[in-house]
C-alpha cells in the first residue's frame, strides 16, 4: 500500500503556537497538538497526530550529533531554535510505547526583575560577590527565567566572568560587560559536578548551575560558593525550610553535621516561586518566598532547629524577607489573583485565611 504524505509541520504549528502566547506544546500519537496557555493545556484545531507525523518532525529538529541516542535512549533533553521567533528546551521521550515530544518555549527576550513581577530584593543578591542563591519551586514555576534574569543583571552591570552549566542550554546571553561562557551537558561537558569542578578552574565569578540534582553536584556547589564564588541553582522544593532540608538529606547521616554548617556559612538566599493564573486572564504572575539568610538564621541551620526560621521570614521584611502567604496575600488584595488561586497554592492554608480576612498580625 501506497504512504499517504503527511501534512504535519512541526515548525508551522510551533509558530502558530508561540502567537496563541503557549509556554509548553505537546506533540503525541493520537492525539492533536496540545499548548499550555495562562497554566490551562488546550487542544489545537488541527488533526490528531500519527507515529510518521512525529517521526518526521523529530527528523527535523533533532541535533546531528543526537541521532543515535533519539533511538537508543528512553528520554532525552535537547535544545531547539526557530530562528527569528524562539528557542526552546525540547524533552523527547515514551508514552505507552508510543513517541512523545514536549517542547518549553524560552523566549529571546530576558525580562528585567520588574517585568517579571519579581521582589526588588533580587537586585540587592545579583549584587553580591560570593555565597550560594537557591531558586526553588515546582517544574514550570519560572526558576530557569529567573535565573536567567539574574545573570542578566549581573552581565549588564558588572565585569564578571559567568559560567552557566545547563541541560540543555536554555537562555542565550550576549557578553556585555560580563563575559558569559555557556557549557552544555553533553556536549561541552560530561556531567554537572565535573563541570562545577573544572568551572573553578576557568576563571569565574559566577557559577550557575542549571540543576542540582544530586548530592555529588550539591556538594560542588557548596565548595564553589565556600572558595568564594556566587553560585546559583535550581532545586525542586516548594519553600525555604523544605529547600535547607533537602539539601543537608543529600547527604550521608555522618556527615551532616558538617554540611549543616558548612550551608549555614554559604547560602545567601532562597527564592521559592510559584506561577499563578491573573484574575483578569491576561497572564500568569509570581508568588515568591523569599528567606535572605541572616547570623539568627545561620545559628538555626547549624543547631537544625529550622521550623522557628519561619517565623523569621513572617518578621523579617526590614531584611527583605517574604513568606509565600504575604506574596498572595498583596496580589489578592491589590486585585490580581483570586482568593480561591491564593488559598490553592498556599502551603499554610490557615495562616492565609486569616490574613485575608485582615487578622493577621505580622509586617508586610
Amino acid at each position: 500500500m501506497e504512504k499517504t504524505e503527511s501534512k504535519f509541520n512541526i515548525i508551522d504549528c510551533l509558530v502558530k503556537a508561540i502567537k496563541l502566547g503557549a509556554s509548553d506544546i505537546h506533540f503525541r500519537t493520537g492525539l492533536p497538538p496540545v499548548v499550555r496557555i495562562n497554566g490551562q493545556v488546550e487542544r489545537l484545531d488541527l488533526p490528531p497526530l500519527s507515529e510518521r507525523d512525529l517521526g518526521i518532525g523529530i527528523e527535523y529538529i533533532l541535533p546531528t550529533s543526537m541521532r543515535n541516542q533519539a533511538y537508543s535512549m528512553y528520554d532525552l533533553d535537547f535544545p531547539c531554535e526557530i530562528e527569528g521567533i524562539s528557542r526552546f528546551r525540547v524533552n523527547l521521550c515514551r508514552q505507552l510505547g508510543k513517541t512523545s515530544l514536549v517542547f518549553r518555549v524560552v523566549p529571546y527576550e530576558i525580562k528585567t526583575f520588574e517585568q517579571l513581577n519579581l521582589p526588588q530584593s533580587l537586585t540587592k543578591l545579583a549584587d553580591l560577590n560570593n555565597g550560594l542563591i537557591l531558586i526553588t519551586g515546582p517544574t514550570g514555576s519560572g526558576k530557569s527565567t529567573t535565573i536567567a534574569s539574574i545573570v542578566e543583571y549581573i552581565n549588564q552591570n558588572y565585569k564578571k566572568h559567568i559560567i552557566t552549566i545547563e541541560d540543555p542550554v536554555e537562555f542565550i546571553y550576549t557578553s556585555k560587560k560580563s563575559l558569559v561562557t555557556q557549557r552544555q551537558i553533553g556536549v561541552d561537558a560530561e556531567n554537572f559536578p565535573l563541570s562545577v569542578k573544572y568551572a573553578m578552574r576557568q576563571d569565574p565569578d559566577v557559577i550557575v548551575i542549571g540543576e542540582i540534582r544530586d548530592r555529588e553536584t550539591m556538594d560542588a556547589a557548596l565548595k564553589a560558593a565556600e572558595t568564594g564564588h556566587l553560585v546559583l541553582a535550581t532545586l525542586h522544593t516548594n519553600d525555604a525550610i523544605t529547600t535547607i532540608n533537602r539539601v543537608i538529606n543529600l547527604f550521608e547521616l555522618e556527615l551532616q553535621d558538617y554540611i549543616r554548617n558548612q550551608l549555614a556559612y554559604c547560602l545567601r538566599a532562597t527564592i521559592a516561586q510559584k506561577i499563578l493564573p491573573k484574575q483578569d486572564s491576561t497572564g500568569r504572575i509570581p508568588a515568591c518566598e523569599v528567606l535572605i539568610v541572616t547570623p539568627t538564621i545561620q545559628d538555626l541551620i547549624i543547631k537544625n532547629d529550622l521550623d522557628k526560621i519561619y517565623e523569621l521570614v513572617k518578621y523579617g521584611q526590614f531584611s527583605d524577607m517574604l513568606t509565600l502567604n504575604m506574596s498572595l496575600d498583596a496580589l489578592v488584595k491589590n486585585g490580581i489573583i483570586s482568593q480561591e488561586t491564593a488559598i490553592m497554592n498556599s502551603n499554610r492554608k490557615n495562616e492565609l485565611h486569616n490574613m485575608l480576612k485582615g487578622s493577621y498580625s505580622g509586617t508586610r
